[in-house]
């Protein structure tokens, strides 16, 4: 069957999703979006949370109204990095977060695997975030064992974590990566609070990439977080990539497409997932989110027979 004629298989069954994409404040009142423990911290994060990408290319106006319509729409969870626009989406979230830095979980990257490289982008973070703390710091995008081996080692970045957590600059400490294998040693290696990782539905399918490193974070009592789950695969070289500039990677756009993929990754043991770095993709993922229903035993085969004949954005390296 093709692609498109699963697509009307499930509009036919009644899914449950706002197609608009626009994810207004009183909408968002009418229907809050739920949330979900993250690990056993006692903190509870929206089922989807912001990517400082989505504002780091705004004016600082429109990045303030789209955080605040975040925020009024139930989002709590946002994340940033100052890799994202060379610090620009730091600069633009920490005035846009400031009126509502109290009542969210802010996360925050580095992707310095020195100690003293690691707590100077700390303190920078801090500042233009506006903030005190990070209720989140992770090691960023870990995708080699020299990576690991670093930020573990003498002087690695995990000494400045460690050190800042005790100062209260931070409250939770984490990783994101884009290896199943050095996801897997990371979480051997150190008590991580969560692991930020691609739960996606295509390379989990098609390269049986996620499985392995949902089931080690559950063995060790880590929160899991999602990345890419509305990934479907890499452009074609030279592609047009339209008006997701800010996706290295096709989206699935498609709105019921998007909630079955959204939907697969919410329906796993997971805490929430952050969209990709567009808003019409945050508010495609919001109005889902707010809709959430997990899915049901013939939905989990339509979603696997959606992912065949696509590429996945990730492999495992043996």
């Amino acid at each position: 069957m093709e692609r498109r004629d699963f697509l009307k298989t499930t509009a036919a069954a009644g899914l449950a999703v706002s197609l608009s994409g626009t994810g207004t404040a009183e909408e968002a009142h009418l229907s809050p979006m739920a949330k979900r423990p993250y690990g056993k911290t006692g903190e509870r994060l929206s089922l989807v949370g912001l990517g400082g990408i989505v504002v780091m290319d705004m004016e600082q106006s429109e990045a303030d109204r789209t955080v605040a319509e975040a925020f009024d729409g139930g989002v709590n969870y946002f994340d940033v990095a100052p890799s994202y626009g060379d610090g620009r989406a730091e600069e633009r979230l920490g005035p846009a977060l400031q009126p509502f830095r109290s009542k969210v979980f802010l996360a925050c990257k580095t992707e310095k695997r020195d100690k003293q490289g690691a707590e100077d982008e700390l303190h920078t973070s801090l500042k233009r975030m506006r903030s005190d703390h990070f209720d989140l710091y992770q090691l960023h995008a870990l995708s080699k064992m020299e990576d690991l081996e670093r930020v573990a080692g003498p002087n690695g970045a995990l000494e400045t974590f460690v050190k800042a957590k005790e100062k209260g600059l931070i409250r939770h400490i984490g990783f994101s990566a884009h290896s199943a294998e050095v996801a897997l040693a990371a979480l051997d290696r150190f008590p991580f609070d969560s692991v930020l990782f691609p739960f996606n539905f295509v390379t989990w399918h098609q390269a049986n990439f996620g499985p392995q490193v949902l089931a080690k974070a559950k063995e060790k009592g880590v929160a899991r977080l999602a990345l890419k789950a509305l990934a479907r695969q890499p452009w074609p070289k030279d592609a047009d990539h339209g008006p997701y500039k800010n996706c290295w990677y096709q989206p699935a756009s498609d709105p019921k497409e998007a909630a079955l993929a959204l939907r697969f990754t919410l329906s796993q043991d997971i805490t929430a997932a952050i969209p990709p770095g567009e808003v019409s993709m945050f508010r495609l993922a919001v109005n889902i989110a707010r809709n959430f229903k997990p899915l049901e035993a013939d939905e989990f085969k339509t979603v696997a027979a959606l992912a065949q004949g696509l590429t996945p954005i990730f492999r495992l390296s043996s």
